[in-house]
């Protein structure tokens, strides 16, 4: 068995892992998640390059979630001749059909914008490309196959696949792939996809594998741990009451898909508790309201805390003013407010979408605040803002950083070291492969360090990206 690395590896965005077998005389191909690089200008041309083979070579993909950095990449591969089935939950697919359209929609709204300002001779710098159409989304949408945790299916002969919860987002998985090669025992390959936190709010805690020959595991918290809970919800509390006292607003860039819906049930279950007095919350993202209603759906997935938040919310819709944004003048509408404002809007990196407006002006005032609660991949915009920079530039003007700047890491939708570890504790003896992946260097090697030291686990390697390993 063949693995190569075509992303997340050696950093966080475009999770592509593609295996290799011989199964029955006959060399077989899979994928792994098919994801979009993400942040500064390296991204588009990794989002560029050709698969080494014909993407009709490929028999199926696995999809461990919906997330960009995971999927985003799966209309173009099809586009380019991958016809096979691909495989998810059905939490999963439900949300593809909100983010893969929004995603071309981005794409296509970003070249119109920037052929507008060529031609007004404001462009500097490379074009940005569409990646795919909306056409090639919606061909793309009917390749799925949806799976239930739990449920096992042959893609092809001598391959078995299973989903496992992984909870990360709604519908994210452990993908778990037993593979029987020609004249050898059958080897497990466990891909953890994004591991969630234990006893973190919305999502059930990530199920445990116990076996595993060929293990992929993510690190994007490797070398860190994250606050409690308690501390989380302490640290919101000050930030966001004392920038009401101020007469600020109050900013929060944030995933549309799983971070969105966090946020609004820690604000909702604050005010329950009292610690917050009322609220005034514009969610400012057609996709993550999509998301939300898409997450009462599910609501049988979510942990009993959280649905014990929303059951209390609809007993007391006045507790939370809540209003889902649904066109753009209703956005642009928001500038004008100016304070008392908590506005959460995508994309949750803040390199695109509404929420650079609403940074373009909120920034320049001491009063307001922002709040990450996400990972800020290298190069983005999100990122410079946690490493506090004096000024950005924003749609080509520099614009001056004088609100707050809190990062808040304990609610973050991936596990921290040691939630990693406890995970990885699940396995009863060492994996034969061990591939730690999804985590910027540092990252990554800190957490291959402590698998050696506190596991005593020895075949433990950081993959390099579009290097083939034999497993």
């Amino acid at each position: 068995m063949k693995i190569q690395f075509f992303g997340a590896a050696g950093e966080v965005t475009g999770s592509r892992h593609s295996v290799q077998a011989l199964i029955g005389g006959r060399e077989r191909r899979f994928m792994v998640d098919y994801g979009m690089f993400q942040g500064g200008r390296e991204a588009t041309s990794k989002n560029l390059e050709p698969l080494p083979f014909s993407p009709k070579e490929i028999d199926f993909i696995v999809l461990t979630h919906a997330h960009i950095d995971h999927s985003g990449l799966l209309p173009r591969l099809c586009a380019q001749g991958f016809s096979g089935p691909i495989y998810c939950t059905d939490a999963s697919f439900e949300l593809l059909k909100i983010l893969l359209p929004d995603s071309a929609h981005l794409q296509l709204a970003d070249v119109e914008r920037a052929e507008r300002k060529r031609k007004a001779g404001k462009w500097r710098g490379d074009m940005p490309v569409a990646l795919y159409s909306q056409a090639e989304v919606e061909m793309t949408l009917k390749q799925f196959e949806v799976l239930k945790y739990g449920q096992a299916v042959e893609p092809c002969p001598g391959i078995r696949l299973e989903f496992r919860n992984a909870g990360h987002i709604l519908g994210s998985a452990i993908a778990i792939l037993d593979v029987q090669e020609t004249n050898a025992p059958v080897k497990r390959c466990v891909f953890s996809g994004d591991l969630g936190m234990k006893g973190k709010v919305l999502m059930p805690d990530p199920a445990l594998v116990s076996e595993a020959d060929v293990l992929l595991v993510e690190s994007t918290y490797g070398d860190r741990l994250h606050r409690s809970l308690q501390e989380t919800e302490d640290e919101l509390v000050e930030v966001i009451s004392s920038t009401m006292k101020n007469h600020g607003n109050i900013v929060i860039p944030a995933f549309a898909v799983g971070r969105t819906q966090e946020i609004l049930f820690v604000l909702i279950d604050l005010v329950r508790k009292r610690l917050l007095p009322h609220l005034n919350i514009w969610v400012d993202s057609p996709m993550a309201t999509a998301a939300t209603h898409l997450t009462q759906h599910f609501f049988s997935q979510l942990d009993k805390q959280s649905q014990a938040t929303f059951e209390w919310f609809k007993k007391h819709p006045d507790a939370v003013t809540l209003r889902f944004i649904a066109d753009v003048e209703e956005s642009k509408s928001l500038n004008k407010i100016r304070g008392g404002a908590i506005i959460i809007s995508a994309s949750g990196m803040c390199d695109a979408g509404r929420i650079v407006h609403h940074l373009a002006n909120n920034l320049p005032y001491a009063q307001n605040a922002v709040i990450i609660t996400g990972f800020q991949a290298y190069g983005s915009l999100g990122r410079w803002l946690v490493d506090k920079v004096p000024v950005v530039k924003l749609f080509g003007e520099e614009v001056p950083v004088r609100a707050s700047v809190h990062t808040i890491g304990g609610l973050s939708a991936h596990a921290d070291q040691a939630g990693l570890l406890e995970w990885l504790r699940g396995f009863k003896q060492e994996p034969k492969s061990v591939f730690v992946v999804h985590g910027e260097p540092v990252a990554a090697s800190a957490l291959a360090d402590s698998i050696h030291k506190e596991l005593g686990w020895t075949h433990v390697q950081i993959p390099e990206r579009l290097k083939t390993y034999d497993c």
